[in-house]
């Protein structure tokens, strides 16, 4: 169902856009492309003639894009694609190299605030979480309520970092053997049982970051899509990431730390054979953060990170 997307902010836009510098001609690829604010303000920047290619998995955030790009004309497109596909849809548009490249990692907005898709502890709604529900992958109501106490302890301790994964998942498990679990209010009932009150975090927090994560394998496709683009950046090139947990955040910072490394010989070399000049340099060597200005209208945005790379050498292998 095409639904009327709900009202989105961008999170640390003006950032991007500093970081990203847009100019006339360049061309961009914004590889989550959401509900199209980030891509709006890059096609804005680099106007004239600026091009955007803009992907994402999810069906609906494709169409309200779309809706939100129109008034570019052919400068904008958007398909309906992961970022994991990203060098397949840049050879595609006939993209050799682009001037830049955005990722906006994990969910979004749109998906939190729409109970149907099962994302929010908060709204009742059947325990979906797929990115794209349409292609036919495992649900959360799947994983939670056929994988062994065992894998549910990994996922809530590895994807969560949840510290009482062992007792969620025992209680999870109880559960489920009464009746199944379907809603997401239903699974965040039985974690805050089992689980206890920690501070101002609710306790349903971690186990549904961790479900979330697995049901789309969000984390494994990080570094190679993210090494991707930054592969096809023109000197002077800028990618940016955005992340909103340390697991995100954590992939990018050593891939980032990694592509800017003056040697990229494998560390069995005796002597540098690559003549030690890197590709890349950090443009943020620290991660950039919301002002507080912007938490205060978005609450949301507390936990967002920024971290820019720039390519300094010539296209090559990332």
């Amino acid at each position: 169902m095409d639904r009327a997307a709900p009202l989105h902010r961008p999170v640390l836009l003006d950032e991007v856009i500093g970081f990203l510098l847009p100019r006339d001609g360049g061309r961009y690829l914004d590889a989550t492309v959401g509900a199209g604010g980030h891509a709006e303000a890059i096609l804005d920047a680099s106007g004239p003639g600026g091009q955007l290619l803009g992907l994402d998995r999810d069906p609906e955030a494709v169409a309200a894009a779309s809706r939100v790009l129109a008034r570019f004309g052919g400068r904008a497109r958007v398909l309906k694609r992961c970022y994991s596909d990203l060098a397949q849809a840049l050879d595609e548009a006939g993209w050799e190299t682009i001037d830049g490249a955005l990722f906006d990692l994990g969910v979004s907005s749109m998906q939190i605030d729409t109970a149907e898709r099962g994302f929010s502890f908060q709204k009742a709604g059947p325990l979906d979480m797929r990115m794209d529900p349409s292609s036919g992958g495992p649900t959360a109501a799947d994983l939670v309520n056929r994988l062994p106490e065992a894998e549910l302890r990994d996922i809530l301790f590895r994807w969560g970092e949840e510290p009482r994964a062992r007792q969620a998942a025992r209680a999870i498990v109880r559960a489920r053997e009464r009746a199944p679990i379907e809603t997401t209010t239903g699974l965040a009932e039985i974690v805050r049982r089992a689980a206890g009150k920690r501070g101002g975090i609710d306790a349903a927090t971690r186990t549904f970051q961790a479900l979330r994560i697995a049901v789309n394998n969000e984390l494994s496709r990080i570094e190679p899509a993210v090494r991707s683009a930054a592969a096809r950046l023109v000197p002077g090139g800028r990618a940016a990431v955005i992340s909103f947990h340390s697991l995100e955040d954590r992939i990018v910072k050593t891939l980032f730390r990694t592509l800017a490394r003056a040697c990229v010989c494998p560390r069995e070399f005796p002597v540098c054979r690559c003549g030690g000049v890197s590709a890349f340099s950090l443009v943020t060597r620290r991660a950039a953060r919301p002002a507080e200005a912007e938490t205060r209208v978005n609450p949301r945005a507390r936990s967002a990170r920024l971290r820019v790379i720039e390519r300094v050498g010539q296209k090559g292998t990332a």
